[in-house]
C-alpha cells in the first residue's frame, strides 16, 4: 500500500444515508477474484443506466465534483461485509471516506485496503455538504498524524479516532502480513528468549 500522507483534496458529496455495500458494488460483480475494474462498477446502478450509459444527475457523472475523498451520510456501508465494496472505492481513486457514522465491517475493510475511514460530528458534515454546494471547489484537508480533518472552506477542524495499529499501518503503508514481516527480527527475539525460558 502507499504510504498515507495529509491530503487536501476537493470532494464528491453523496449526502445519501444508508448506502449499502450492495449499493457500493451490486453483487453482480463480486464473481473477479481481483481487484482489477472494481472503480468502474462504484454505485453502478446509480451512475448508469441499464443501457451502461452515465446518469447526468448521478454525482460521479458530474464534472463539477472530483477529488481523493468522499463525503457521505450518516451509516455508510452497511449490509454484507463483501471487501468489494472496499476495493471499489479504492480502485475510483478515493483514499479517504467521511461519515458521522461507518458499518463496523466496512470501518476494517476499507482500513485494510488503505482508505481511511473518518467519522466526525453529524454537525461538521452538514457544514460539509452545505460548503461544497456552495462551491464545488470546496477542500477538506486530512492530517492522519493529527488526527484532524479542516473544512477549509469555513476554517472548522475536527478530531477524529482511529486504531493505532491501523494508523501506523497507513502511515507506514504496510499491510497486515508486511507488518509483521516489518517485526520479523523482534518477533524471532522474542522465540527465541522463550524457548531459553522453558529449557
Amino acid at each position: 500500500m502507499e504510504k498515507f500522507q495529509t491530503i487536501t483534496s476537493t470532494y464528491v458529496p453523496l449526502p445519501i444515508e444508508n448506502v449499502d455495500t450492495d449499493q457500493i458494488i451490486p453483487a453482480r460483480f463480486l464473481k473477479a477474484t481481483t481487484r482489477d475494474g472494481f472503480g468502474d462498477n462504484l454505485f453502478a446502478d446509480w451512475r448508469y443506466d441499464k443501457e451502461g450509459n452515465p446518469k447526468s444527475d448521478f454525482v460521479l457523472n458530474n464534472p463539477l465534483y472530483w477529488g481523493e475523498v468522499l463525503v457521505a451520510g450518516k451509516n455508510f456501508g452497511s449490509g454484507s461485509s463483501r471487501e468489494h465494496a472496499a476495493w471499489a472505492i479504492a480502485g475510483y481513486g478515493f483514499k479517504v471516506v467521511v461519515s458521522s457514522f461507518f458499518a463496523d465491517i466496512f470501518s476494517n475493510n476499507a482500513l485494510n485496503n488503505g482508505i481511511l475511514p473518518v467519522v466526525v460530528s453529524e454537525k461538521f458534515l452538514s457544514e460539509l455538504f452545505a460548503s461544497v454546494n456552495g462551491n464545488p471547489r470546496a477542500t477538506v484537508t486530512v492530517n492522519l498524524e493529527e488526527q484532524t480533518i479542516s473544512n477549509n472552506e469555513t476554517g472548522t477542524v475536527e478530531s477524529f479516532e482511529i486504531n493505532p495499529y491501523k494508523k501506523e499501518c497507513l502511515m507506514k503503508g504496510l499491510d497486515d502480513i508486511d507488518f509483521l514481516l516489518s517485526n520479523r527480527n523482534k518477533i524471532e527475539e522474542y522465540e527465541k528468549n522463550r524457548l531459553f525460558a522453558y529449557e
